[in-house]
């Protein structure tokens, strides 16, 4: 039997480096051993994320599109108009979808009348019988208490990555401001959904401490999105080589034996993947995807190319009766 209160929030460096270089065999078995403990081994969430305000984004993130310091083709856009929201909604339940992201370019939640109309936005969500999960920014305690007030189950804040690469990837917020962010969503018992991306330029040893920065978090992070660097000309990043897949296998696997009880969320990239990359993605331990042709304002396969992928693992989408 499981049990959450043997978790650990205290790996070392060192254990997770031991954790991570383990022969690929050994390392995926010991992460579908953890798997099959604390999930179902055959089926995946299915979520959609819909770019709710586009572009124009006063932060630096060095690998985004949305960025205003980078010319990249993104074109700003306004919050798009409830019923834009709710037909988007709709069809993410018919595809499939048992959670609903939303997603806005804001360096802070906007507030007055926009950040009214996302509230009104989580209520149609959850009214549609879906997890409703943001991601608008850096949150006051005054918004956080009145996303949860709504009804909204999980609130996306990547780390991106850890302490020691951030200020290479973002100058515009720091990494105690993310925290900050954290703290406010848990407060407001809204769940946390919080990963990084890999293939950022970055070695091994800074996957570890990013991991070692997600699994010290007490609780956990429910939701832990593993995303895999999509190169956008135009950003500071456009031009780096494509990471190995296989390191992506391993930032799940220790991602799954360090936060069992996590659904691992195999989220930005999966374009750029094999079926079989994928399929190993799904045996080290992910159990959550993102469906659609877009994620926010990059590609993404359609869902019935994730169909066809999970029938041919003899895996299946969770049932919406299913969700939490």
């Amino acid at each position: 039997m499981n049990s959450l209160s043997s978790l650990r929030h205290d790996w070392t460096l060192a254990e997770i480096e031991t954790i991570y270089t383990a022969p690929l065999s050994d390392l995926i078995f010991r992460a579908q051993q953890v798997q099959r403990t604390y999930h179902r081994a055959d089926e995946v969430q299915g979520c959609v994320l819909l770019s709710i305000k586009t572009g124009g984004c006063p932060e630096d993130c060095a690998y985004c599109p949305q960025s205003a310091h980078y010319a990249t083709g993104v074109a700003r856009e306004d919050l798009i108009s409830l019923d834009q929201m709710r037909e988007a909604a709709v069809a993410a339940r018919a595809q499939g979808a048992t959670r609903f992201c939303m997603g806005a370019a804001w360096r802070d939640a906007a507030p007055g009348t926009a950040f009214d109309r996302v509230l009104e936005m989580v209520r149609v969500v959850r009214g549609l019988g879906m997890e409703a999960c943001c991601t608008l920014g850096m949150l006051t305690d005054e918004q956080a208490a009145a996303l949860g007030a709504a009804g909204l189950t999980a609130y996306n804040h990547n780390l991106d990555t850890s302490p020691e690469f951030y200020g290479t990837i973002i100058t515009t917020r720091t990494y105690a401001d993310r925290l900050a962010t954290l703290a406010r969503v848990r407060q407001a018992g809204i769940t946390v959904c919080c990963g990084g991306i890999i293939g950022m330029g970055e070695g091994r040893t800074v996957r570890y401490g990013l991991l070692r920065q997600l699994a010290s978090l007490d609780p956990h992070p429910e939701s832990v999105p593993i995303n895999l660097l999509v190169r956008v000309a135009g950003t500071p990043l456009g031009d780096l080589p494509p990471e190995d897949p296989f390191e992506l296998v391993r930032t799940i696997a220790t991602a799954r034996i360090l936060m069992p009880a996590s659904v691992v969320r195999l989220s930005a990239g999966r374009l750029s993947l094999t079926d079989e990359a994928q399929a190993l993605c799904f045996l080290a331990g992910a159990n959550s995807v993102f469906l659609g042709d877009r994620l926010l304002t990059t590609p993404n396969p359609g869902a019935d190319e994730d169909r066809r992928l999970l029938d041919k693992l003899g895996m299946r989408l969770r049932e919406p009766a299913e969700t939490t």
